[in-house]
């Protein structure tokens, strides 16, 4: 007899309730909220049990003059077991980086379409259109939509507003790259945000070798064009 996705979900959330403990949010000075924390502990835990891989959530408040987000994650590295992967936050810095040893991890997650700005495929085609500077830069641009950090980041916000922000932004960041290693692994994650509707996922791409295809022939028909000035 096989259990239903959501049994199966509520009995690995009992187990690991008894066992979970602060290893996967290694540092949090900017939202301190249990709940949160707990739901991060989750995807870490199942996650580290099911691929062997690490995946530290750091929320640090300012970095020390003249260091930099790298700087700062390479002295954690130091204090840690590969494989591991960091996802760092500086809040009054406004810095966001992930950080994996060994290289190799860097395999199985997408680390530009995490740190995309753009959540969608409009918002990559606006910044094609508006910031490409080649035809390469034009495809860079579109193949990193999908960003699930900083479009919510860039959201403009108040008081506990500020604070609610930034644990969905790392959420879905966490969430988005446990997915990703699983996926990677073969393994799927019962505690992690969920996967998008594979119908969706076909219609975006279709939509995006669409777009591909209409830049191909804009760039090739203003090459020509300016071609025919120059003669």
């Amino acid at each position: 007899m096989t259990l239903s996705r959501g049994l199966a979900a509520l009995i690995f959330t009992l187990f690991f309730s008894f066992s979970l403990h602060a290893e996967f949010l290694y540092k949090d000075d900017v939202v301190a909220n249990s709940d949160w924390a707990y739901e991060i502990e989750l995807i870490g835990e199942e996650l580290y049990q099911k691929t062997g891989v690490r995946l530290l959530l750091v929320m640090e408040r300012e970095l020390d003059a003249n260091e930099t987000i790298v700087d700062y994650e390479k002295k954690i590295m130091e204090h840690l077991q590969e494989p591991v992967v960091l996802l760092t936050f500086i809040e009054l810095n406004q810095k966001i980086d992930i950080f994996a040893r060994p290289q190799s991890l860097y395999e199985d997650f997408n680390k530009k379409q995490v740190l995309s700005p753009n959540a969608g495929i409009s918002g990559a085609i606006m910044s094609a259109l508006l910031f490409a500077r080649s035809f390469d830069e034009f495809k860079e641009f579109l193949t990193t939509s999908g960003g699930t950090i900083l479009p919510i980041i860039a959201n403009k916000a108040k008081g506990k507003d500020i604070t609610s922000k930034y644990s969905v932004a790392m959420f879905n960041g966490y969430s988005d790259i446990a997915e990703q290693i699983a996926a990677s692994r073969g393994v799927e994650l019962t505690s992690a945000a969920g996967n998008t509707n594979k119908n969706i996922l076909l219609i975006l791409k279709l939509i995006f070798y669409g777009i591909l295809l209409y830049g191909i022939i804009r760039y090739i028909m203003i090459k020509l064009r300016q071609r025919g000035q120059n003669e």
